[in-house]
């Protein structure tokens, strides 16, 4: 399955951020093949392989496994400890439980806190008195990484109610793409950060153990990049038809409707639940697909044709809107 690509905003507030540390990333853009010019395109995307390798280059500079933006420092392998406290627990609920009990311990790290309720649950990140750019880069990488490292140990889907946000919404396209990483539609400026979890999914085993665990960390962040819920969710689905070749993207409602047999008011209902619709996973394939192809060096009148697009020029005008740049300027900068 194509692998899922991640606006630069991502990688350019950190860059950002850290020079205003003192910290100089442009290594990790050279590792990972990422040229400024890019960055300067908040709705330019990149693949997770990139940011994958970004993010370990930083690892590797700042000896940090926040990337010395925390409050304090956390050194190289604190991850990897916490997780071995907690791999052996039953179900994801006393795995998360055991997981605040290590993290008021290790006072380095962002504090953590989990709230019950009656249905559903609160896993919440200590914010600072100010909330800046450093807590944003630090928030959005906690939180991805807590929603998607529990559905590795569960090895399914860990379904959300809702996420909350402590910054103003970015425009809508950034805003956009927060809701495909959480499958919900995320709530900014909620003066707090935190992921609402159906208690259901707390009582999921864990089906990890040390050993896959050991590979886990070695590929990390690569699998919290790339990794859909392991493609559990409607949307995942959806998706599959629409890259499933030309046919699937001109599918349409009741098509794909009656591969997943359910009716298309359900179909389109389920998605909305997940914050997405039809229209928004057929454009964010073909975007996915040409920024592919693109980097294979294929030809734009070939792409532009085995994607489906009436002429060239129809590709060109839908490829700038998605990504804020030419396929041409993409090819020279990435």
């Amino acid at each position: 399955m194509l692998r899922p690509t991640i606006p630069s905003d991502f990688v350019s507030r950190a860059v950002r951020v850290g020079a205003e540390e003192g910290i100089d990333l442009q290594p990790a853009l050279d590792a990972a093949r990422i040229s400024r010019a890019v960055l300067t395109h908040p709705h330019a995307r990149l693949t997770p392989a990139q940011v994958s390798r970004f993010t370990q280059a930083v690892w590797q500079i700042t000896d940090d496994e926040l990337f010395g933006i925390a409050p304090a420092p956390v050194p190289r392998g604190t991850f990897r400890v916490m997780c071995l406290t907690l791999i052996h627990r039953p179900d994801l609920d006393h795995a998360l439980q055991r997981m605040i009990e290590v993290n008021h311990v290790i006072r380095s790290l962002p504090q953590l806190s989990l709230t019950p309720g009656a249905s559903t649950t609160f896993l919440e990140v200590e914010l600072p008195e100010v909330v800046d750019d450093k807590t944003r880069v630090v928030v959005d990488f906690l939180l991805m990484l807590l929603h998607r490292f529990a559905a590795w140990l569960v090895g399914g889907r860990v379904p959300l109610e809702s996420v909350f946000l402590p910054y103003t919404e970015p425009d809508p396209v950034l805003a956009r793409s927060y809701d495909a990483i959480f499958g919900v539609p995320v709530t900014f400026g909620a003066g707090r950060a935190a992921l609402e979890i159906d208690n259901a999914a707390l009582k999921s085993p864990l089906v990890q153990t040390e050993e896959s665990l050991e590979d886990y960390l070695r590929d990390s962040p690569n699998l919290i990049l790339s990794e859909r819920e392991y493609e559990s969710t409607v949307s995942s689905q959806v998706r599959r038809i629409f890259e499933s070749g030309i046919e699937g993207r001109t599918a349409t409602a009741e098509d794909i409707a009656g591969r997943l047999a359910v009716s298309p008011p359900h179909l389109r209902r389920l998605l909305r639940q997940e914050g997405t619709s039809l229209g928004q996973l057929r454009e964010e394939v073909l975007r996915d697909l040409a920024i592919a192809g693109l980097r294979r060096g294929e030809a734009v009148d070939d792409l532009s044709s085995r994607l489906g697009f009436s002429e060239p020029s129809a590709f060109r005008r839908a490829f700038k809107r998605w990504t804020g740049n030419t396929p041409r300027a993409y090819r020279e900068h990435r």
